[in-house]
């Protein structure tokens, strides 16, 4: 049971979060928000991808966009892509009466460079997981597809199922103690900066001071 205290957090949240806890802290507690190319056409994708009404296709039918939840761990999001397959061992029982295999997809621009699994993207699908196998009653499975290549990589959820639980709860647990504190973490040491789009906002560029400028302007007044 959830404590009458705690602080509901949002999946989307966990890859700031992973990327730089002060980045976490500026969106959710500052409420601050800034684009740059990536975050730009990271929106591109999800909108042409909720866009989308689902429906019926060759291997059974898809929902976009789908709010999921998780009262047990105050968690809620929405997935971009949910996947029913027909599939006679399927653990997911449609309103037709046949069963369904159930695939969370989450779509994203670019591939990780060394087109291994990506942290932070498999743990966001992991938390949506567990959310739409509640939902659900089932065991879904996870994938994300990425734009740039456009492949999908599976995520191995039933093989280390235990690995990624304990590493959300405890993503969880520090972000809500974020949540509740209001304070807003400092940067980390050697945290790399250049492709985040709240670098001036965490950190404004000042204009460097000038004494002969500043003399200069004192004579032309």
């Amino acid at each position: 049971m959830k404590s009458c205290n705690s602080r509901s957090v949002n999946i989307r949240a966990i890859q700031h979060f992973l990327y730089c806890p002060r980045r976490f802290g500026l969106l959710e507690i500052n409420v601050d928000w800034a684009e740059n190319a990536s975050v730009v056409m990271g929106n591109i994708i999800h909108e042409r991808v909720h866009s989308g009404d689902g429906g019926m296709c060759r291997n059974g039918y898809s929902m976009t966009a789908v709010t999921l939840y998780n009262d047990e761990l105050d968690i809620y999001g929405v997935s971009d892509c949910i996947e029913f397959s027909p599939d006679k061992n399927g653990d997911y029982i449609g309103r037709d009466g046949k069963r369904y295999t159930v695939t969370l997809v989450e779509y994203k621009p670019t591939r990780p460079k060394d087109g291994e699994i990506s942290l932070p993207d498999s743990v966001q699908v992991f938390a949506q997981k567990l959310c739409a196998d509640k939902v659900f009653g089932c065991n879904c499975k996870g994938a994300v597809y990425y734009a740039d290549v456009r492949k999908r990589t599976v995520l191995p959820f039933d093989s280390e199922y235990e690995k990624y639980y304990k590493l959300v709860e405890g993503l969880i647990s520090q972000m809500r103690d974020i949540l509740e504190s209001g304070e807003i973490p400092l940067r980390k040491k050697g945290q790399h900066c250049g492709g985040c789009s709240l670098e001036n906002v965490c950190m404004p560029k000042c204009d460097s001071y000038s004494v002969k400028e500043n003399i200069r302007q004192m004579l032309a007044e």
